[in-house]
């Protein structure tokens, strides 16, 4: 049976992590805009899919949603022994770079099932100017597996928070807008895995494009 909200303690560390550092640093030294948080529904699995151009992207969309989100991880930081159990607190679940992990995909679809929101980035990799050119099928996949709605995403900015050789993020204006949940695949034919992943893309492209 699915539950409808996260594990009671991963709640706690999210919003004490989110109102100590997270949104005081977005509101302050970022200066961000959020649109359409009233989308997000607040209880039931969600899957949340984005675009993605920063490594600060994942805490950036978890605070902006109000909502824990869970996010794959290397499978190396599940090695460390403290961090791994704060991070799997937090809703990360492992994930073996380089090739198709299907342990990851069915820790994804336990985070569901236990009432979380699970983020997917469309293209599976940064890209330069944080637009989607080639979304891939993984996350309609998912949706599909276990039917749940999409809400999608768009950063805006989080590209320019990293220079090159620099380690220090810039305060850079950010903006962050929420759509319309998308429904479920109503099966895992490829064709419509694909028609629905590229309308998430097609969505998120247009709400970036909206800029500030």
């Amino acid at each position: 049976m699915t539950r409808t909200r996260e594990p009671l303690i991963s709640l706690a560390l999210y919003h004490a992590f989110k109102w100590s550092v997270v949104s005081p640093m977005l509101h302050t030294y970022f200066s961000i805009k959020i649109y359409g948080v009233e989308n997000v529904p607040q209880t039931g699995p969600l899957l949340v899919v984005s675009n993605h151009a920063s490594y600060f992207d994942p805490p950036i969309v978890s605070s902006c949603v109000r909502r824990p989100v869970a996010y794959m991880a290397k499978e190396e930081l599940f090695k460390v022994p403290v961090l791994a159990q704060a991070i799997k607190l937090y809703g990360a679940y492992p994930v073996s770079r380089g090739s198709a992990d299907r342990t990851a995909i069915r820790s994804a679809l336990e985070c569901l099932d236990n009432g979380w929101a699970v983020g997917v980035f469309l293209e599976g990799t940064r890209t330069p100017d944080g637009r989607i050119t080639d979304p891939k099928r993984g996350a309609a996949l998912l949706a599909a597996k276990a039917k749940v709605p999409f809400l999608p995403v768009s950063l805006w900015g989080t590209d320019k928070i990293l220079q090159p050789g620099s380690s220090l993020p810039r305060s850079v204006p950010l903006t962050v807008r929420i759509g319309k949940l998308i429904d479920a695949p109503s099966s895992t034919n490829k064709q419509e895995l694909e028609t629905l992943t590229q309308k998430c893309a097609s969505v998120i492209n247009e709400m970036h494009d909206l800029g500030r």
